[in-house]
């Protein structure tokens, strides 16, 4: 069977086992504040689904994202999308060129790496899966590795798995950086609100910094499939011609988001508070299970990185380990080949008897994974 089908078959399955617990996506199991739920009631009655949306998304939507990244005092404006995973597909296809480079981290998230070189780009990882730098990129480190070459800079901040959020300093540092060489600087934001700080680099660099923002994660729609992309508008354009899809992103999606960032002041500050209890439960867990380490704590996205190394099995045991017992997390080679034989991530935006649930089958889990061969397909 062709890869693609086995990995669709593996997600189908997961999406097919009650009470599945999903602690490995990053997505957010919450419930939102009931007026989102409202509003997709209201579009599904009031018919507005059968037209289509505006091609680049409802004016109102499109300004409560610039509001907020912070950026109503500039000129940025979003084009939304279906999803963040298009809206940088879309930046990548425009961006990204045959003979220059791709400057990202490691760890990082694979798939826009994936569009770069479909682009015709190089791949230039940065490794920061170390403790001497924070788990996160330093400007010297970027600073050393751009040239004439380098086309753009992708960053995931907060970082995808580790956590690790730059300060404005450093986004600033970055920002000068791609100045220098004429780069494109790609900011995914996906997980800002996670955060407890968080500066666009759009700030710092309008002309050639594009933030990529998400809906999946702080306001759990994964399935409605709804991100954006936001840049100046001479970016904009060029990212607004002959996108991906030309016919406007999901009706019922959009006045969901609309609703979500209206009321966000309201709900989500208790969110990320339920957030921070479960990355401190698990945190207690794996203290006091020898051979674990969780690399960062507190994580600034949703989810922590559990060091398995010393504890002598392999992430991919301890994935279908928990797989046994309907719990999913994720092991480190779905976003790092150089580092991933050293962790598990687990997602945390998750209700708390689900966060309790692993914490609880953790040392088990552990004596189950030295039992277990390696599965031969993990996604």
């Amino acid at each position: 069977m062709k890869t693609f089908e086995l990995r669709n078959a593996h997600f189908d399955r997961l999406c097919n086992t009650p009470g599945l617990m999903w602690l490995g996506q990053n997505t957010n199991h919450f419930d939102p504040h009931p007026s989102v739920i409202q509003a997709v009631k209201d579009a599904l009655d009031d018919g507005s689904y059968h037209a289509y949306a505006p091609p680049a998304g409802f004016q109102k939507l499109r300004a409560l994202i610039v509001q907020d990244l912070g950026l109503s005092d500039t000129d940025a404006t979003a084009f939304v999308t279906d999803g963040a995973v298009e809206a940088l597909y879309n930046v990548c296809s425009r961006v990204c060129a045959p003979d220059t480079d791709f400057v990202t981290t490691d760890p990082s998230w694979s798939w826009p790496m994936q569009f770069a070189r479909q682009a015709g780009s190089r791949v230039v990882e940065l490794p920061i899966f170390d403790a001497a730098q924070g788990y996160k990129l330093t400007p010297a480190q970027l600073a050393a590795a751009v040239g004439p070459k380098t086309r753009v800079i992708y960053l995931v901040d907060p970082n995808n798995p580790l956590g690790t959020c730059h300060t404005a300093d450093e986004i600033r540092a970055f920002a000068e950086i791609a100045r220098s060489v004429g780069a494109y600087f790609i900011h995914d934001a996906t997980y800002a609100q996670f955060a407890d700080d968080f500066v666009p680099a759009y700030r710092f660099y309008p002309e050639k910094a594009i933030v990529t923002y998400s809906f999946s994660k702080w306001l759990g729609l994964a399935g409605m499939r709804l991100g954006a992309v936001v840049a100046s508008p001479d970016i904009i354009e060029m990212v607004a011609n002959a996108p991906p899809n030309n016919l406007g992103s999901n009706v019922l999606s959009q006045r969901a988001a609309i609703a979500g960032l209206e009321t966000k002041d309201a709900w989500f500050p208790q969110i990320k508070q339920r957030l921070r209890r479960n990355q401190a439960a698990v945190a207690d867990a794996v203290s006091r299970v020898p051979g674990l380490t969780v690399l960062v704590y507190p994580s600034q996205a949703n989810l922590l990185v559990i060091d398995v190394a010393a504890a002598d099995i392999k992430p991919e045991a301890l994935v279908a380990a928990y797989d046994e017992r309907g719990i999913m997390i994720r092991q480190g080679t779905y976003h790092t080949k150089r580092f991933g034989h050293r962790f598990v991530k687990v997602s945390l935006s998750v209700p708390e008897a689900w966060a309790d649930a692993f914490c609880e089958l953790l040392p088990a889990m552990v004596e189950r994974a030295r039992d277990i061969d390696v599965p031969a397909q993990l996604f």
